[in-house]
């Protein structure tokens, strides 16, 4: 027997993952009010632990395809982690954020426990700026 890897997502996390992404990316079509409205109407779920939500987010990536011909950035997998997260029957918070020199802007997943998919990179000593969080 072949020792699983701790961060190998299972089949069925991968099924919850591939779920939320084809949603993310079909709402990444429409304006960012209805995408919005969506992670809204899930805001009377119960929260979803920080594992959890490491756990499916670990799993959106691995199952993101590098033949995709559109755009499967930081939005687009934040967006899946928190849908998959919903198809558990627990809530995530999408958290939308910005930071000056040089100008950018970084989605990622809130839990109670902390952020999900934050990653500060090289920008350490100019941290995001929360936005929007929803719900």
């Amino acid at each position: 027997m072949v020792p699983v890897p701790l961060d190998t997502p299972t089949l069925p996390e991968r099924i919850l993952a591939a779920v939320g992404l084809a949603l993310s990316l079909t709402l990444s079509r429409l304006p960012l009010r209805y995408r919005i409205a969506t992670v809204r109407a899930l805001r009377r779920l119960p929260s979803a632990s920080r594992r959890r939500v490491v756990c499916l987010d670990t799993a959106v990536r691995h199952v993101t395809p590098t033949w995709w011909p559109g755009r499967i950035a930081c939005m687009e997998i934040s967006l899946a982690t928190v849908l998959a997260t919903a198809l558990t029957g627990r809530r995530a918070s999408w958290a939308l954020g910005a930071r000056r020199l040089p100008d950018a802007a970084h989605a990622w997943v809130d839990t109670a426990e902390g952020p999900v998919g934050h990653d500060v990179g090289d920008g350490a000593d100019r941290p995001y700026t929360r936005v929007l969080s929803i719900p």
